[in-house]
């Protein structure tokens, strides 16, 4: 079942993080920076255990990310991350923002969700707040997706 994290989750959620952190598929986030932003996230519990998380960022007041989405092992291909995502989505419909957006190497997993491939210079506020940190900046190969709500 998705539900919001709570405290007791962010060591869980960061290492779910690290592991996709470390193989380079997403920027890696402080245990500090997940207990600041845990209100944020959502997680996938199955039989007690958490094996997913991701959470929505608000960017803007029209905008937000879909961000440090992360699956266990094995776990990948079941709908869980899908019904992360959800979650996220319906948040952001409940609170007024009009668009949601993902960067991504999974392209073909947020398109079956809707969302369509834009260029990420539509996207200067996260261009200038999160990506300058990125040891991969300014050469992303990250893809941007939008979708409209």
């Amino acid at each position: 079942m998705v539900r919001r994290a709570r405290i007791t989750d962010a060591k869980v959620i960061h290492q779910l993080l690290l592991k996709y952190a470390g193989d380079g598929l997403m920027l890696s986030r402080s245990l500090s920076d997940i207990y600041e932003s845990i209100r944020d996230f959502y997680v996938y519990e199955q039989d007690g255990v958490v094996i997913a998380t991701g959470c929505l960022s608000i960017c803007w007041d029209d905008l937000a990310e879909v961000r440090s989405l992360a699956v266990a092992e094995g776990m990948t291909s079941k709908g869980v991350g899908r019904k992360i995502v959800a979650a996220c989505l319906d948040e952001a419909r409940e609170i007024g923002l009009k668009r949601v957006f993902a960067l991504t190497y999974q392209l073909e997993f947020f398109q079956r969700l809707g969302f369509v491939e834009i260029e990420k210079s539509q996207l200067p506020h996260k261009v200038w707040g999160d990506c300058v940190r990125c040891p991969k900046f300014p050469e992303c190969d990250e893809l941007a997706v939008m979708i409209n709500l």
